[in-house]
């Protein structure tokens, strides 16, 4: 151990113990384990990225368990809502949660989707996928991030920001030149997400 390093005792999944840097992410504790697209800690799922602040035991969230495919499901509909805006530049994004089947966003769009639409999204949420953008986690201040999504032209999610109270912290997460509110977890990168499929419009 260092001297002068504050250092953590974390759990392994497969029962080892180990001192790590006070502060490491979770995926570079977990070398080697290439499949996972979150881990727990403590029993809260969290991204890989995450730092680790405190002793504490740590699970792999496989892509195939049940928190596995919601964080997939999650992860897929902030794919779709980039695709969107790289496709039509003036919709507007509100929310898009994960549902029991699937997931689903909502946009403000001067006119509805048609099926040749969710093709070319289709489309595009490939060839983001192909591009293994890096998914990155931040927190900011209420106020910053209406101002963010202000600028922005997201006037939606600039209210929908505006209705958290202000002491409470703001994490977003960003892929590529796509940005958006979220509590998260999400997969460490959009090469993560192999498969999906539009199916409707409302």
């Amino acid at each position: 151990m260092s001297e002068g390093v504050p250092h953590i005792t974390v759990a392994l999944p497969n029962g080892e113990k180990r001192s790590v840097p006070y502060g490491i992410p979770a995926h570079d504790v977990l070398q080697g384990n290439a499949k996972a697209v979150a881990v727990k800690v403590n029993g809260k799922i969290l991204d890989l990225s995450r730092p680790l602040t405190t002793d504490c035991e740590l699970e792999l969230v496989a892509p195939d368990s049940p928190d596995g495919l919601e964080v997939l499901r999650h992860s897929t509909a902030h794919l779709m809502a980039q695709a969107v805006k790289r496709l039509f530049p003036d919709v507007q994004i509100t929310i898009g949660p994960v549902i029991e089947n699937g997931f689903y966003y909502d946009f403000k769009h001067d006119q509805a989707f048609t099926p040749e639409d969710l093709e070319r999204i289709e489309t595009e949420m490939k060839k983001i996928v192909s591009e293994n953008l890096t998914v990155t986690r931040e927190e900011t201040l209420r106020d910053d991030a209406v101002q963010l999504f202000r600028d922005m032209g997201e006037h939606y999610k600039a209210e929908i920001i505006a209705s958290i109270p202000a002491n409470e912290a703001i994490s977003l997460y960003r892929q590529g030149e796509f940005v958006d509110l979220c509590r998260g977890p999400h997969v460490p990168a959009t090469g993560k997400i192999v498969a999906f499929k539009l199916t409707s419009v409302a």
